[in-house]
């Protein structure tokens, strides 16, 4: 392949292990970062900004391929604007975007969805941006990270006491299986919205935290609290789950026993809302 794919994202929890991927599978890279970074391990990195839209010209120009692994609770969609208007100009050929499962389905109508849940309002936005955009595109969307759940669990161990939100339920996935789906959708053709990927199992939101606090060798009482919203009503009813796309295959167990314990901790800056 004579083009770059250019990955934006590409130093985050799921960029570092697309990135990886696509390097093993031969892929000549180009990765978006807000800071400037030297060139390393056969990918070229480039400056630019899609919150302002500032180096994206420059960043799509010559790249037929783009990842789309960028995104926070906010801004989505003008990211995902600015992103997409430029590599229109640039006749970038396929747009592969990551969102949530659930965007579609869990409402955000007020400020305590918004504060809350988000996350699933800003993907559903970029979604709709990438979708009207006129680009060739696939979109993936994938329940949350296992990797994202010890650092929300770390602040919430903190306290004597934990409130947990009741009727709460998660269907995490390893990133890592995430990545590698979206390196085999990148390299076919643009398919629109494909199947869910979602992890093997579903838990309450207290046994992850359990799950947690044993493998860190702590104890904390914990306190159910009923969490009010349209967005959290959604999320009670399983807006969030994909049971029938339980595809995934590690366990939370299983990353417990790898990555967390008392000597470490597995971090991220992704929020449980994250995809």
């Amino acid at each position: 392949m004579s083009s770059p794919i250019l990955v934006t994202g590409g130093t985050g929890t799921l960029g570092r292990l697309v990135v990886s991927r696509l390097l093993e599978a031969g892929g000549k890279l180009r990765v978006l970062s807000r800071r400037g970074r030297g060139d390393a391990d056969g990918v070229e990195f480039v400056t630019g900004d899609l919150s302002t839209g500032e180096g994206i010209e420059a960043a799509v120009t010559g790249a037929e391929i783009i990842v789309h692994c960028a995104g926070t609770s906010k801004g989505d969609e003008d990211k995902a604007r600015h992103l997409t208007r430029a590599a229109s100009r640039a006749g970038t050929r396929h747009l592969v975007f990551i969102s949530v499962v659930g965007a579609d389905r869990v409402p955000i109508v007020s400020a305590i969805d918004r504060a809350m849940f988000g996350y699933f309002g800003a993907k559903l936005a970029a979604e709709r941006v990438v979708t009207d955009s006129g680009l060739p595109w696939t979109t993936l969307r994938a329940t949350q990270f296992y990797e994202s759940l010890p650092t929300v669990a770390r602040q919430m161990a903190k306290m004597p006491v934990i409130p947990v939100p009741s009727g709460v339920r998660f269907q995490p996935v390893d990133a890592g299986e995430v990545a590698t789906r979206l390196v085999e959708l990148t390299f076919g053709k643009p398919a629109g919205l494909v199947p869910d990927v979602a992890g093997p199992r579903i838990y309450e939101m207290a046994d992850l935290l359990r799950g947690y606090l044993q493998a860190r060798g702590k104890h904390r009482a914990m306190v159910p609290v009923r969490f009010p919203g349209a967005a959290a009503r959604a999320i009670r009813a399983g807006a969030n789950l994909a049971p029938d796309r339980a595809v995934g295959h590690r366990t939370w167990e299983e990353f417990l026993a790898e990555q967390v314990g008392p000597a470490k901790d597995s971090s991220s800056s992704h929020s449980l809302g994250s995809a």
